[in-house]
């Protein structure tokens, strides 16, 4: 009888009893039976024995850990940025500076999301770790930004995958990767130090303009008409006055602004963004820094405005 105990990793136990029978053919019959008996319950129980003790030893399938920030796909948003658990996470369009501007009330409506130690940040392969970052709110407190953008939740979220905080206001939206155009709100200053409003006289309050997705403001020129860029010469320094946001494609759009309002035009090689005909710009002196919008006041208002849902067609 031959006994093979299992899995192949532990010593091969084997009693072959004919072979000792045949190589003892005068004992007692009686004796060879006990023997046969003997060896058949000494291999069972070393079988069960090892079978336990692999048991004991195998390490069992580790349950994968969902990483921190994942893409998942959503049917009418497309790829949408969420926490380990599949919660969605959010834009506050107030924050186009870089900084928070919900508190209180607001954040128990849209409580934040932090990662304490980014040197820890677990994220899906589609994404880049030095797009993402820490601030401290003036609470004291870290949350993590995205492109700059610091990253809610929607306290009405109930379920992984909700996204019930989409557009809520105008001015909270979906975190993406594939924000062509963002929607900013916030305070314009120009170039000149003082304080806009809306319709460009000096004062206070508060403006939605288009900001790309790194919050960086786009800017209209009043010479320009339909799909005709009046500005850009090709010279490097008279052009970086007013570079032209290059964007290849129109990707992702804020709920509520309409997609097909958006094109691009050539420019020297170069694909330019229009919005109802409007060749879009950043202002050189804003540096490339996100929330500025100093070109309002160049050379004066009006000149070279922002750009919202609200601006008109560009002229013919």
């Amino acid at each position: 009888m031959l006994f093979l105990l299992r899995n192949h990793r532990k010593a091969l136990l084997v009693f072959t009893t004919n072979q000792f029978i045949s190589n003892n053919k005068n004992l007692n019959p009686m004796k060879i039976f006990n023997l046969s008996r003997t060896v058949f319950v000494l291999g069972f129980v070393m079988s069960v024995v090892i079978a336990c003790s692999d048991d004991d030893d195998a390490d069992p399938d580790p349950t994968p850990v969902a990483n921190d920030v994942q893409l998942k796909d959503n049917s009418t948003l497309g790829k949408i940025l969420t926490d380990k658990d599949g919660k969605t996470l959010y834009f506050f369009s107030k924050d186009a500076n870089g900084n928070s501007a919900c508190s209180g009330n607001c954040e128990v409506n849209w409580p934040v999301f932090a990662v304490t130690d980014l040197s820890k940040l677990k994220i899906d392969g589609d994404l880049t770790a030095s797009d993402f970052a820490n601030i401290t709110r003036a609470d004291g407190k870290p949350q993590t930004t995205y492109k700059g953008w610091p990253l809610y939740y929607f306290a009405n979220d109930a379920a992984a995958g909700e996204v019930k905080g989409e557009n809520v206001g105008g001015i909270w939206f979906v975190a993406k990767t594939d924000y062509t155009v963002m929607l900013a709100n916030t305070q314009l200053v120009g170039n000149d130090g003082k304080s806009y409003k809306p319709d460009l006289t000096e004062g206070t309050g508060e403006t939605q303009f288009f900001v790309d997705g790194m919050g960086r403001t786009l800017y209209a020129f009043a010479r320009d008409s339909s799909g005709i860029n009046n500005w850009t010469t090709n010279d490097p320094v008279k052009d970086a006055t007013w570079p032209i946001y290059v964007a290849d494609e129109v990707k992702g759009i804020p709920t509520g602004v309409d997609k097909a309002l958006f094109s691009t035009i050539d420019v020297f090689g170069k694909k330019q963004l229009t919005y109802k005909g409007w060749p879009l710009y950043y202002f050189g002196p804003d540096e490339m820094k996100r929330g500025m919008t100093k070109g309002v006041s160049v050379p004066r208002p009006g000149v070279w405005p922002i750009v919202n849902k609200d601006s008109p067609n560009a002229p013919k």
